[in-house]
C-alpha cells in the first residue's frame, strides 16, 4: 500500500502562533471547514481528530468535516471506556458507511490518569488497556459476527450482540493505537493493525519497529506504522533553523500558560513512557540524524507530538523518507507549528516529494525482489 500521509485538524483558530495542541479553544464551524478543506486540497490522506476530556466531540468533529470534503479520511481519536463496544462498533460502521470508506480509529486508553478522571474514570493506566483490549475484541466482532453472540468478561457483558451496519471497509476499518508502556505494547500487538509513535532517532525507532514486529507475530499480525513529526520548513536550511528557534522562544516565553493548556501534562514534565523516551533523547542531544530536533519536547515536557524536522521541504522528506525504509510505514503523520498554512505548505512541496519517494522505494524493492526470485530459478 503506497505510503498515506496524515494531518491534525483542529476546531477553533489558534490563540498563538506556537501552537502545540490544536484540539481546544471551543469549536468554530467555519474554521473547521476551512482548515479540512485546506487538508483535502494539499493532498493529505487522513486528518486525526484529536481527544481530550475538554475538547469538542470527535465523531460530530468528523461528520461535519467530512461533509464538506471530497477525499479526505478522518481518523478519530477514541477512548475506551465511556460507550459501549456495541455502539461504537455500530457508530464507526454508520461513519464508515456514510463516507464510503474514509474513516480509521486510534483507540487511546489515556496517558493522563488526570485527563481521565475528569470524565469519571478511575482505573488504573493497567486496567484501561486491559479493558482496550477486551472493547476492541467486541468491537470486532460487532463488525463481523454472522449471527448474535454472548459476551461476559472482565469489563463488558453482553446478550444477543448484532448489528444492522456493517463497515463499508472490509474486515474493518484500520485501528491505531500509541504507547510505549508494557500493557499498551501487550494490547495493540493482539488487537491493532498499526503502532502509531513519535519520531525518534533513525536507530531508536528501528529497535521499536523490529520489537513490536515481534510480539505481533506471536498473534499471527503483521502490523503497520505510523510515525508522526512536526516539520518547520524554510526556503533554505539557514531560514528553517531561524523559524524553528524563534517557535522555541515563543514556547519558553509562554511556558507557564501554556503548562496549564496541556491536557494532563505537567509542565515539563513527562506523563507517559513515551514522554519519558522523548526527553531521554533531547537530554542526549540537540540534533539527531541531521533534522530531528527535540528541542520543543524539552521545553514542553513532551506532551504529544513534539518531534520536529528542519530544514527545506527537500531535506526533511529525505529525512522522512529514511524513516519509510525502515520497512512497514504505512503512514506518515505531519503538522506544523502554524496550523493552517503549514498544511497548505506542505501540500505545496513536501507531501509530493514524500509520496514520489516513497513510490520509488517500493519500485526499487519490487524490482530487487523480482530479480532475486529469478536469480534462485
Amino acid at each position: 500500500m503506497p505510503i498515506q500521509v496524515i494531518g491534525m485538524i483542529g476546531v477553533a483558530p489558534p490563540a498563538d502562533d506556537a501552537t502545540v495542541h490544536i484540539i481546544d479553544g471551543g469549536v468554530s464551524p467555519d474554521y473547521l471547514v476551512e482548515f479540512s478543506r485546506a487538508h483535502d486540497e494539499a493532498g493529505f490522506d487522513y486528518v486525526l481528530v484529536g481527544y481530550t476530556s475538554t475538547s469538542a466531540d470527535g465523531w460530530s468533529v468528523a461528520t461535519h468535516a467530512a461533509a464538506n470534503t471530497d477525499s479526505l479520511g478522518y481518523l478519530i481519536a477514541h477512548r475506551p471506556g465511556f460507550v459501549s463496544p456495541t455502539l461504537a462498533a455500530r457508530k464507526a460502521a454508520t461513519f464508515d458507511q456514510l463516507t464510503m470508506g474514509r474513516f480509521a480509529l486510534h483507540v487511546i486508553a489515556g496517558a493522563s490518569d488526570r485527563d481521565q478522571q475528569r470524565d469519571g474514570d478511575y482505573l488504573t493506566k493497567a486496567d484501561r488497556y486491559a479493558r482496550a483490549g477486551e472493547y476492541l475484541d467486541v468491537m470486532r466482532r460487532t463488525w463481523s459476527a454472522p449471527h448474535p453472540f454472548d459476551h461476559e468478561g472482565r469489563f463488558y457483558r453482553m446478550t444477543d450482540v448484532r448489528s444492522d451496519v456493517r463497515p463499508f471497509q472490509q474486515p474493518g476499518p484500520p485501528v491505531f493505537f500509541g504507547g510505549s508502556s508494557p500493557e499498551a505494547l501487550a494490547m495493540g500487538a493482539e488487537h491493532c493493525d498499526v503502532y502509531a509513535v513519535f519520531g525518534e532517532p533513525l536507530a531508536a525507532t528501528a529497535e521499536r519497529f523490529d520489537d513490536f514486529r515481534v510480539r505481533s507475530a506471536a498473534f499471527d499480525r503483521r502490523p503497520r506504522f505510523s510515525i508522526s513529526f512536526r516539520p518547520i520548513l524554510g526556503r533554505t536550511e539557514g531560514e528553517a533553523w531561524d523559524r524553528a528557534n524563534r517557535i522555541l522562544a515563543a514556547i519558553e516565553g509562554d511556558g507557564t500558560k501554556r503548562s496549564t493548556r496541556l491536557a494532563g501534562s505537567g509542565g515539563a514534565r513527562p506523563y507517559d513512557r513515551s514522554g519519558e523516551r522523548m526527553l531521554a533523547h533531547a537530554a542526549a542531544a540537540e540534533v539527531h540524524d541531521e533534522r530531528l530536533w527535540l528541542k520543543v519536547a524539552e521545553a514542553t515536557g513532551a506532551p504529544g507530538n513534539t518531534s520536529c524536522l528542519v530544514g527545506t521541504a527537500e531535506q526533511v522528506a529525505d529525512a522522512l523518507l529514511r524513516y519509510y525504509e525502515l520497512g512497514d510505514v504505512g503512514y506518515v503523520l505531519l503538522r506544523g507549528f502554524d496550523p493552517l498554512a503549514d498544511a497548505r505548505a506542505f501540500g505545496a512541496e513536501l507531501i509530493p516529494r514524500v509520496k514520489a519517494g516513497a513510490l520509488a522505494i517500493d519500485e526499487q524493492r519490487t524490482g530487487a525482489a523480482t530479480g532475486a526470485a529469478a536469480a534462485q530459478r
